[in-house]
């Protein structure tokens, strides 16, 4: 008797590993394929994911596996986003109704996860890098195995990439799949480029040319020289009908442009790569959501899904706000620029684009790039504004060191998607920005956590002599948060927002120093600790940076006599908030007699190990800080 999922997907309820993927027959492929998109969409509009991409990388997917044989070759995907038609191949298929669930299957794909997955990811333009180093270590080791690299367009655009293939040599068993969809990134393309295609993903074209220069060589005395004269011939015919080929100009052979959702088409060409034993480029063509109608007319809302009956707050995000405050900034100072790395949606910018587009860049996904480049601005009088997520900017570190803050140039950083980001795992938590940015002179670090505050602190930067750092989480703001600690009794000018009046301070047991999203789990805390006969306030920072000065306002409004000062923070303690600003109050006598301790990330990068919400996975819930004050 057949069970419900058999029934539903007959021929993918047979597929628990690659070899049964190899097993099948030809003409199951295309129904095979269907039936992987139907679960697809029926799994990750439930769980929420990465959708379009995975839709348009099924074929594609389908051939590596019949053609290659992981875990012994290996498969790198870059980011990730397409990785999981390669989950359900390799065996995880009845995990997918825990995918980018707290200790569940993770949306990117994850070396302790699996055997088939040989390189974790999450950022863009790694994979050749890493594709690189395995397909090195199989030709010192003398292994006879393949590396596979599937990165797209977009990751293209990365600096990284180029620097591998700058790197890569042709004697590696290494096949790297560009896969485009719908975005042309060179002159290949067109008709030309499909006829070229076609000669060389023909059964004969590697068996053709080897025989033909094989035979030129072993002509006497002038072998040598017809063969150069052929192949110079061939390529200057090449360049004038299709413009010169990057990727055989730097001594790889290119296949493609292919259909990549045609699997026939896509193995034909790998195994013509594989038998070559050296490295290949396989450029694929793909339709980004195939198979789904709402995905292939939106792509871009498709991309990333957010799970099933998940409600969204009335107001805008904290993205929105920036980019609309950004753009009536803009529109009164024309020396106002925004910058973002592939990442126009993400980070609010669209509005901008659409009112400033001479004053708009998307530099792709070179975050180095991006900083850089704003230093260049800055320094010819403009006030570029730096858009980027806080696990992109790890990337661009020394840039922001050497080339802004080094020479005192007032860049803008809004550092979107700060502290913990659960759906997407420990690739994506902003949790190390406060500690790397707070080592850092010229530049000041806000933390504002409400859409007035964010206004606030853009004007203040945008005014400014220095660099700064706007950090703020993904979704909108905390009502209850605005209600606490935005009163007209407290001075709009001042950093520290405090939830108790200065008179009653004496009173208190304690009081929480904290900033970020965090400052609803200390506010929720407030009410065990009440229930347990204890009375603690919290002090609410806009400001990490000038420790120095924020210090001098803590200190003004901590209690004179014995308690516990907790500094919580949703990020890394080494280096971070805690640490900093108790080191700049320990100058003041106010501080001689408290219990100070350190709420935080402890050498820890934020991985869930089990299906409970992600500040109890790390410690950092309502009950861990109440239990500080016990």
């Amino acid at each position: 008797m057949q069970t419900e999922k058999e029934e539903v997907y007959p021929r993918l309820s047979q597929i628990n590993s690659p070899d049964d993927l190899k097993a099948l027959p030809k003409e199951e492929l295309a129904p095979l394929a269907e039936e992987i998109r139907r679960f697809l969409v029926a799994n990750v509009t439930k769980t929420g994911g990465h959708l379009a991409s995975n839709l348009g990388a099924v074929e594609l997917t389908l051939a590596i596996h019949r053609v290659f044989s992981t875990p012994k070759d290996h498969l790198i995907f870059d980011v990730g986003h397409q990785s999981y038609v390669h989950k359900i191949l390799t065996g995880r298929k009845d995990r997918f109704s825990e995918l980018r669930q707290g200790g569940g299957m993770s949306g990117f794909p994850k070396r302790t996860e699996s055997e088939h997955d040989c390189f974790g990811c999450g950022h863009s333009s790694t994979s050749l890098s890493a594709a690189l180093g395995f397909a090195e270590a199989d030709r010192i080791s003398g292994s006879d195995a393949y590396t596979v690299c599937v990165f797209g367009d977009g990751a293209y655009t990365g600096g990284m990439i180029h620097e591998a293939l700058n790197n890569s040599r042709r004697k590696l068993r290494l096949i790297m799949i560009l896969n485009e969809n719908e975005m042309s990134i060179s002159k290949n393309v067109g008709r030309f480029a499909r006829n070229l295609s076609h000669l060389r993903s023909s059964e004969g074209y590697f068996r053709t040319k080897d025989i033909t220069a094989s035979v030129l060589l072993h002509i006497p005395l002038i072998g040598r020289s017809i063969f150069n004269g052929f192949r110079w011939i061939k390529n200057a015919l090449k360049g004038v009908l299709y413009g010169t080929n990057y990727f055989e100009n730097i001594g790889l052979y290119y296949l493609g442009p292919v259909d990549g959702n045609d699997e026939e088409a896509v193995e034909r060409l790998l195994r013509e790569a594989k038998d070559s034993q050296q490295s290949c480029i396989i450029h694929v063509k793909t339709k980004k959501g195939k198979g789904y109608a709402p995905a292939e007319a939106d792509p871009g809302k498709y991309h990333g899904l957010a799970p099933a009956g998940k409600v969204v707050p009335a107001g805008t995000s904290f993205s929105d706000e920036m980019g609309l405050c950004l753009t009536e900034m803009a529109q009164k100072d024309t020396s106002v620029c925004a910058i973002t790395a592939a990442m126009v949606n993400g980070t609010g910018l669209l509005p901008f684009q659409k009112a400033h587009p001479a004053r708009f860049f998307d530099v792709g996904i070179a975050e180095e790039h991006a900083v850089t480049f704003a230093a260049g601005l800055s320094a010819s009088g403009y006030r570029p504004v730096v858009a980027i997520y806080s696990t992109f900017l790890q990337r661009a570190y020394d840039n922001i060191i050497h080339d802004v803050a080094l020479q005192n140039l007032p860049v803008v950083f809004c550092i979107d998607r700060a502290g913990l980001n659960a759906s997407d795992g420990a690739t994506h938590h902003g949790i190390f920005d406060v500690a790397f940015l707070s080592q850092i002179p010229n530049l000041k670090i806000y933390t504002p956590i409400t859409r007035d505050a964010l206004r606030r602190s853009l004007e203040l930067a945008l005014n400014d002599s220095v660099a700064s750092a706007i950090r703020y989480p993904s979704g909108h703001e905390d009502p209850a948060v605005a209600e606490l600690f935005y009163t007209e009794k407290q001075s709009s000018g001042v950093a520290v927002r405090s939830s108790f009046r200065p008179a009653c301070a004496e009173t208190l047991d304690g009081v929480i120093v904290t900033h970020g999203r965090i400052v609803s789990e200390a506010m929720a805390a407030l009410s065990i600790l009440r229930e347990q006969g204890k009375l603690v306030g919290i002090l609410l920072l806009e400001q990490l940076k000038p420790y120095e000065e924020i210090a001098e306002q803590v200190q003004a409004l901590l209690p004179k006599h014995s308690c516990k000062i907790l500094f919580l923070e949703e990020e890394v303690y080494a280096g971070g908030m805690g640490m900093m600003l108790s080191d700049a109050l320990s100058a003041y006598s106010v501080m001689q007699n408290k219990d100070v301790r350190v709420l935080a990330l402890k050498d820890d990068f934020g991985i869930q190990e089990k299906n409970e919400p992600i500040l109890r996975s790390v410690g950092l819930d309502r009950e861990s800080i109440a239990r500080e004050f016990v």
